[in-house]
């Protein structure tokens, strides 16, 4: 998955709005839909956390990649195909904001997994010690805030920036790891059903982040009048 909705300079798609006058509770319609957007990539991801290309194949779901359809047969497509059937946005008139990016849905999606599993967990009355509660929980957010200024930064064309912030969040995801790891996991056996599904998100959004930081440097390296 790479960020193919995205443009190298800022007067691109921000502009496409056009003259677009929506009030209020038009704006909540679309970030509602926007959010739909968010929950069915978690929800493919969840139908599909088994497979080791997970990531791309949700992100063909998701409608992001032209890739050709897999000819071997596939366990999970008749699973899928009730909750294919059921996704339906509804039209926004062609609108394109940050929240249709590709990699903030999948960065958003994956987040919502890592945090509803810690929450739950936390609700149950689990015995772990708050620094560690905390501590993790800081470092997902961090992460998470990173990536978005990342992906502002991709919006708006500036790569180099966009590098170094999603490096930054790169740090933080290694610091969440480590944070529930399998050593504390022994210190902490509240943790031993829960770091197995951390991990395949914690280590795609790295795959992700990794996709986008090398597309970037790409981009760095192309020849300004490539771009004319």
């Amino acid at each position: 998955m790479d960020n193919s909705n995205s443009d190298s300079s800022s007067d691109n798609e921000w502009e496409d709005r056009g003259d677009v006058a929506w009030n209020e509770f038009d704006w909540e319609r679309y970030l509602r839909e926007q959010d739909k957007a968010i929950k069915c990539y978690a929800d493919f991801y969840e139908k599909l956390i088994d497979r080791t290309d997970r990531i791309d194949v949700v992100a063909e779901k998701m409608g992001w990649d032209n890739a050709e359809i897999i000819e071997e047969e596939d366990p999970t497509e008749e699973a899928l195909a009730e909750f294919d059937d059921s996704i339906e946005f509804e039209d926004t008139d062609g609108v394109y904001t940050l929240h249709k990016n590709p990699v903030y849905i999948a960065t958003k999606g994956l987040f919502l997994g890592l945090n509803k599993e810690w929450t739950k967990l936390c609700a149950e009355g689990k015995s772990l010690p708050a620094p560690l509660a905390i501590s993790y929980v800081t470092s997902l957010h961090q992460g998470e805030e990173l990536a978005m200024h990342g992906i502002h930064a991709l919006e708006f064309g500036d790569y180099a920036m966009a590098i170094s912030l999603f490096k930054r969040a790169l740090s933080c995801v290694n610091s969440s790891m480590g944070l529930i790891n399998v050593d504390k996991a022994k210190l902490h056996p509240e943790l031993s059903a829960y770091t197995p599904l951390a991990y395949p998100r914690l280590f795609d959004l790295r795959e992700i982040w990794l996709r986008v930081i090398n597309e970037c440097r790409k981009e760095l390296k192309r020849p300004i009048d490539e771009e004319n």
